[in-house]
């Protein structure tokens, strides 16, 4: 018989539908700015990108401040303890229908390769993107900033391979989120806040 636990708080998802929705607008408009493709114009594609980088910045200085605070980033908190256990349930345990070896709970709400992967989100995909976007939006500035010997196409380089990076953690997301006991048990905790567990 299922189990159901309040895991995903109401701010929690505010903040997970909201990054997930300026992320997803990021990727759009800055493929668009790449030359990938024109939807709304180079010129617009810029201001939207934009707009949208300082809105997530906002949105991630509250989310840092509820995390802080409320005691959540606990749930970040990297381990290695059944990551070979889950690595193998989703490399070939999930197609032979075995039980998955970790249980959501209020005290931890990650298994220990989603925490690997939100850890290696924050300290490397992250950075590359945001030093490389912020150098990008202030290219007029290098030259007070004593920055001349660097290059604009090493700049934009490093900030598509971070896009290139958050795509693929985006695409694993979404299936690895279809993934539970049926395939859209664990998007509907994330928007009703309620996780059943076995």
């Amino acid at each position: 018989m299922a189990e159901r636990i309040y895991i995903f708080k109401r701010f929690e998802r505010f903040w997970h539908w909201s990054q997930a929705a300026l992320i997803m607008f990021m990727m759009l408009t800055g493929f668009e700015i790449h030359g990938t493709y024109s939807l709304f114009g180079f010129a617009a594609a810029v201001s939207y990108h934009g707009i949208a980088a300082w809105t997530l910045i906002g949105l991630w200085i509250f989310a840092v401040f509820w995390h802080l605070t409320t005691g959540e980033w606990r749930h970040y908190i990297p381990t290695t303890e059944k990551v070979l256990l889950i690595a193998q349930y989703y490399s070939s345990g999930i197609f032979k229908n075995e039980p998955h070896p970790f249980k959501p709970t209020l005290q931890s709400k990650h298994n220990p390769l989603q925490r690997l992967t939100y850890l290696g989100i924050l300290v490397f995909v992250s950075p590359l993107i945001w030093i490389t976007g912020f150098l990008y939006l202030f290219y007029n500035d290098w030259t007070a900033w004593g920055l001349t010997d660097l290059q604009l196409d090493w700049v934009a380089t490093g900030h598509t391979i971070g896009a290139f990076l958050m795509l693929a953690f985006l695409v694993s997301h979404l299936y690895l989120a279809t993934t539970g006991h049926t395939p859209t048990a664990h998007i509907k905790a994330m928007i009703t806040g309620w996780e059943e567990a076995d």
